[in-house]
């Protein structure tokens, strides 16, 4: 399979570990530093030039807490300058009405802002720190006022999930443009909720909510983390009497589930690449090679890249090429990125075959 087919088109780039936030859920356990041996502002930029010999993706500025980094503005316009799409992704509590003006003229196209509860004390429980309910909520309205989209991100866990159709009503009334729900990956300090995981079927129930608000809601509306979504896209337009294409559908008729070292990859804050955040396995090293070199000759990304390497049920799946199973899940519960996803109930045709011949 030629490299070459595959092209960024989102990137998340840990800009720094620092956080003012010590969330149960971090994926890289981030809290406040400082982190040694971070990227310097002309490493970044060599590396924003470098992406651009490959394509032009949507280059998510994270971390951590990105507006912790003194050279984020400078980071954002130098994206800009090159014809790539920077947004941010923030807990919202140290957004000013100043700082949002500056963003939006560094050419921040959108700004994501994650709120893992209705109420204070569920989302501060996530957070680990009061007021920050208040805070993200205060970091909305400053988006707002200044005319800056923005988006919420729910991390969906045994502990919120019950909750979420009110996230889902919150993100509504406060304007959001899209509400993004993130599934679980327990890496980071996310293990400690690996007894808060959701089940299989918990999981696939949600899935169908989610699919269901497309009808009611004006919000456009990403599952991440969550493949199986794609999957379960195609069965309900098919029971619907739908025809899954980019104008009924969107985006979410061209892209797949996990889409970790095929159309995304995550750079850390010292400059190691990852097929995504929490693939917590080293690809390449943009202080030793350049982005090309990461993204068109690493191993494991050329072997994601294969879907005939999947092993288990996912590589005998009709699903492979829209879901692909979650490659972060399956190597936290087996060792292996390759096998299948490990919340996934749905038995693949092939599987179904054999076992009605066996019976």
């Amino acid at each position: 399979m030629k490299t070459n087919n595959f092209v960024p088109r989102l990137i998340a780039w840990e800009l720094t570990r620092t956080c003012n936030l010590d969330c149960i859920h971090c994926r890289a356990s981030a809290s406040r530093g400082t982190y040694e041996g971070e990227l310097t502002t002309d490493e970044v930029f060599r590396i924003l030039e470098e992406i651009t010999e490959v394509g032009h993706p949507i280059v998510i500025l994270t971390g951590g807490e990105p507006l912790l980094r003194v050279d984020l503005l400078e980071i954002a316009r130098k994206a800009t300058s090159l014809n790539l799409k920077p947004v941010l992704a923030t807990n919202g509590t140290l957004l000013t009405r100043e700082l949002a003006l500056e963003l939006k003229d560094a050419g921040i196209s959108r700004v994501s802002i994650s709120l893992d509860g209705a109420t204070a004390k569920t989302h501060d429980d996530f957070r680990k720190m009061p007021g920050a309910f208040e805070g993200a909520l205060r970091g909305i309205h400053v988006l707002k006022e200044v005319g800056l989209s923005f988006q919420i991100n729910t991390t969906v866990t045994a502990v919120n999930a019950e909750e979420l159709p009110k996230v889902h009503q919150l993100a509504k009334a406060l304007g959001a443009d899209a509400h993004h729900i993130f599934l679980l990956v327990p890496v980071g300090r996310g293990k400690e909720l690996a007894e808060d995981s959701l089940s299989p079927e918990k999981y696939e129930a949600i899935l169908h909510w989610f699919y269901e608000q497309r009808e009611r809601s004006e919000l456009h509306l990403k599952a991440t983390c969550a493949p199986h979504y794609y999957r379960i896209l195609r069965e309900r337009a098919k029971a619907d009497g739908k025809e899954v294409t980019y104008e009924t559908f969107g985006l979410d008729a061209v892209t797949r589930g996990c889409l970790a070292g095929t159309g995304f990859c995550f750079i850390s804050h010292q400059g190691v690449v990852q097929t995504c955040g929490y693939l917590e396995i080293p690809c390449g090293d943009l202080r030793k090679n350049t982005f090309r070199e990461v993204w068109e000759g690493s191993e494991i990304f050329n072997k994601l890249r294969d879907f005939k390497n999947y092993k288990g049920k996912c590589g005998r799946c009709e699903y492979i090429r829209v879901c692909g199973g979650c490659r972060a899940r399956a190597y936290e519960a087996t060792g292996d990125y390759l096998e299948e996803e490990p919340l996934c109930t749905y038995q693949p045709i092939k599987e179904r075959v054999l076992s009605q011949r066996e019976a």
